[in-house]
């Protein structure tokens, strides 16, 4: 458990000191562009670790490694200063929000260019994902069970979506709780209308719904001395039905036995085109250093390896940017209006922790994650609180619409106010992630 934390620890950092570099280095480009004298480019904050200096800035490496900043000639209001053009507050308002935006821009752009870098050369993913949005299977007493769905029901419409793929399927049930959403199927060339109502589950209290894609669970090998191999399954054999029920999802086996516990289960297997059905009593045994319930076969897993010319990898990276952006922002209004819990907010515990699992998954999935946060980090940025970017553009453009400065007085409640409010946010995260990580229901 102490190497998985450290591992978390020092992923964290690599990763969030990339995109605090990409982030102030927007900052610092765009200062230099415009004549501005930068004096500290930090990653950190704090105490100097080390660093160099050439011209007038020192490069520098601080103590507090979560965050970082580029320290401008002339850039605080509260200053004496001598009004020299390489000051900040000397320059063109349209110059200074150009300065201050380009660093929300550089993490927009770090997303995008790593998404469209994974998609060109080597992008992994399932391939139910891409597949239309077929059930495989139906948790029993969910919210889909209780809706009526049924495994092989074909999702043709989900809210506003037209004919959804499992990925987008999933997207929308996990930022929507508690609210109905209409839903078409297909059954047997019927057209059935219901509607399907999320419930908050796990640790972050995201949606729920209780259905499963449709993935075949064809057997690709039989482990001897376990109790499949005793009871006669084989390669090629697949599993169509558990516990009396039609199901087409070979992942949610593994459930099912966790489940339970010991007690026999029942498959529907078919073979050369027939059915049969077979009990089995699971084994108790280690896999990966983790002891499970296991019966001891294996499927085949259908990944999909994206390789797509520069152009479409930037229009797809592009594409999955702005649907990440409008989920972020439609995930930010339910939980102001309480329509979802906080816990779905991850601060610097849950953050490390998805790290190393990613970086535990491998570099692809690592990858990934670092352009959700790039992006996340954008947008949290451009939000109108005082003291982050957003709170300068905003100021600037009252200013602007005004045509004259704010007084001093007025600028230095609103550090204040943005101070304050930084402080509780951050206190509240970090006791969110706390809650998640010891209070995972």
């Amino acid at each position: 458990m102490l190497g998985s934390f450290l591992t978390d620890a020092i992923v964290v950092v690599a990763v969030l000191g990339v995109m605090i570099f990409v982030h102030e280095l927007g900052h610092f480009l765009a200062a230099k562009w415009f004549g501005v004298r930068v004096l500290v480019f930090s990653l950190g904050f704090g105490k100097r670790l080390f660093g160099f200096r050439r011209g007038d800035t020192d490069y520098r490496v601080s103590a507090l490694p979560l965050g970082g900043y580029v320290k401008m000639a002339g850039d605080d209001p509260s200053e004496v200063r001598p009004g020299e053009p390489g000051e900040f507050l000397e320059k063109a308002r349209w110059q200074r929000f150009v300065i201050v935006v380009m660093g929300p821009a550089m993490n927009v752009l770090l997303a995008i260019l790593l998404l469209a870098g994974l998609y060109k050369f080597h992008f992994p993913k399932p391939a139910y994902l891409e597949q239309p949005a077929q059930l495989g299977d139906i948790e029993q007493d969910s919210p889909a069970a209780r809706a009526g769905f049924l495994p092989g029901d074909l999702i043709v419409r989900l809210g506003d979506l037209r004919d959804p793929k499992w990925e987008d399927v999933e997207l929308r049930v996990l930022t929507t709780v508690g609210e109905p959403i209409p839903v078409e199927v297909v059954r047997s060339g019927e057209r059935i209308n219901a509607t399907v109502t999320p419930r908050p589950e796990g640790p972050s209290r995201v949606g729920y719904a209780g259905w499963y894609p449709s993935v075949r669970g064809v057997i690709t090998k039989v482990d001897p001395g376990l109790p499949s191999a005793q009871a006669g399954l084989k390669a090629g054999d697949q599993i169509v039905g558990m516990e009396g029920r039609r199901a087409f999802c070979w992942f949610r086996l593994s459930s099912v036995l966790q489940a339970a516990a010991g007690k026999p289960i029942n498959l529907m297997v078919l073979r050369d085109g027939k059915e049969f059905q077979v009990e089995l009593k699971p084994a108790y045994s280690e896999v990966m250093g983790e002891k499970r319930w296991r019966i001891g076969v294996m499927f085949r897993s259908d990944i999909v390896i994206q390789r797509l010319p520069w152009g479409e990898a930037l229009a797809s990276s592009f594409r999955d940017n702005l649907r990440n952006i409008f989920a972020t922002f439609d995930v930010l209004g339910k939980i102001l209006t309480r329509r979802m819990s906080t816990r779905s907010l991850a601060g610097p515990i849950g953050i490390a922790q998805l790290s190393g699992e990613a970086y535990r998954a491998g570099f692809p999935e690592l990858l990934m994650l670092v352009a959700f946060i790039s992006l996340q980090l954008g947008i949290f940025n451009l939000l109108p609180i005082p003291i982050l970017d957003g709170g300068v553009i905003l100021v600037l453009l009252i200013e602007g619409i005004r045509r004259r400065d704010l007084s001093l007085q007025v600028k230095e409640r609103f550090v204040q106010v943005g101070i304050v409010f930084l402080l509780l946010l951050a206190v509240f995260v970090m006791f969110n992630d706390i809650v998640k990580t010891f209070r995972p229901n």
